[in-house]
């Protein structure tokens, strides 16, 4: 038997998955956060690491031939020529960008993904601006300085997590702009996902009793290990994540882009892979709905009679995709008197969106949508999913996996076979 470990790294938690090869789960387990203070996260992810490891059982531990770890993408670290942090590390959705605006937008071309306050990259130059970047050798992403925990090799990263850094994945290097920079010298090589780094640390595989020839691959992020866990494999596959908000992604042959909509591309081997998000979702149905309502409601709709009402149903003011207007309004009006008539119109406004969303990921130039994997707590809908089949005109799945802990396993997986 061979066993392939992917960590997941959240925003509130951590989840490890084994799988052999074939892809069948062997094992799972997962932590919740628990930082000694609001600021220690490092250690709180070092040691939750440690745990993921020995949770796992001893038959599976001895034989794991290959590990990857995703975690959240923008949460990065500053570290010293050991690779132990300089400072608290600054997470994903901290907008430290505020504070060097003027000088981001000086260095970093127009309407460039990594413009966001909350890049990388904005993060990166706040912290070049401090009396710590003295001591300063390498910039970390999550994923990169917990795949150093295991491997114990600095300066390494991926095209997922580099992406918002300024790394140009269509090229495949720095651009020029970002290599005249003064802290140039601690940006990391960049790396395919899953790539192999180096075997795990002798001192872990002993501690842990892992095959000391398990091999430990150059991560990813959340999101796009989310999408690995789902199958979709083919151009014009695609999947939507049905959770607070709503967020889709399609597999194209051709790169599209158009950030001031939030469409940007990843890199997918020699695909690309697609997306927006939508401020609308399940949040909208919660101020409305309790989740037993929305079962009991939803089962008394015929998805195939389509609602009088338009609705376009946003939590506020403001969406992102495929309308970019921060000041688009909530349209949940007119009311109708029965609470089902109502449902239905919310859920058909939902999947409106969705279909626009599509469309207009195609009106970029991407590959035509031909079906899509659905994840996240209204997957489980199965009203609501005939309703965005009839309006995608595509059929829609359930995502056989979920877990982007799964997706990474599968990441490391394809990385042990492509050298076997």
């Amino acid at each position: 038997m061979t066993a392939f470990l992917g960590i997941d790294f959240g925003t509130s938690g951590a989840r490890a998955i084994a799988v052999d090869h074939q892809g069948q789960i062997l094992a799972e387990s997962s932590r919740l956060f628990t930082p000694q203070d609001s600021l220690d996260w490092c250690g709180c992810w070092q040691n939750t690491l440690t745990d993921l490891l020995a949770d796992l059982p001893l038959p599976i531990r001895a034989k794991l031939q290959a590990i990857a770890v995703n975690g959240t993408s923008g949460t990065v670290i500053l570290g010293d020529r050991q690779g132990q942090p300089l400072d608290h590390p600054l997470l994903y959705n901290e907008e430290r960008g505020f504070a060097v605006q003027s000088s981001l937008e000086k260095l970093v071309p127009p309407n460039h993904l990594a413009r966001s306050s909350s890049s990388s990259l904005a993060k990166l130059l706040w912290w070049s601006e401090q009396a710590i970047f003295a001591e300063a050798h390498y910039f970390l992403h999550q994923a990169d300085w917990l795949g150093f925990l295991l491997h114990g090799k600095l300066g390494f990263s991926d095209y997922h997590n580099a992406l918002k850094l300024g790394y140009d994945v269509q090229k495949l290097s720095y651009p020029n702009w970002l290599k005249n920079t003064s802290f140039r010298e601690i940006l990391p090589q960049v790396l395919t996902p899953g790539t192999a780094i180096a075997p795990l640390k002798p001192d872990l595989a002993q501690q842990f009793q892992i095959n000391p020839h398990c091999l430990i691959c150059a991560g990813t992020t959340d999101s796009i290990a989310a999408f690995f866990a789902s199958g979709a494999n083919q151009p014009g596959e695609a999947v939507t994540s049905l959770g607070s908000t709503l967020v889709l992604k399609l597999l194209s042959r051709t790169y599209i882009e158009d950030l001031s909509s939030g469409v940007y591309s990843h890199r997918w081997g020699d695909l690309w892979l697609t997306g927006g998000a939508s401020n609308a979702g399940g949040t909208v149905l919660k101020q409305f709905f309790s989740d037993q309502e929305l079962i009991d409601l939803s089962s008394q709709i015929d998805p195939q009679i389509i609602s009088p009402y338009d609705y376009y149903p946003l939590p506020k003011i403001g969406d992102r995709f495929p309308i970019n207007d921060p000041q688009l309004s909530p349209r949940l009006e007119p009311r109708p008197a029965q609470k089902v008539d109502f449902l239905q119109a919310i859920l058909e406004g939902l999947a409106k969106i969705e279909a626009r969303g599509y469309q207009k990921l195609q009106a970029l130039g991407a590959t035509p949508l031909t079906r899509i994997y659905t994840a996240g707590g209204g997957a489980k809908n199965a009203t609501w999913r005939a309703m965005r089949s009839r309006y995608c005109q595509v059929p829609i799945l359930l995502s056989p996996q979920t877990e982007a802990a799964y997706g990474t396993a599968w990441l490391a997986s394809q990385s042990f076979h492509s050298r076997t």
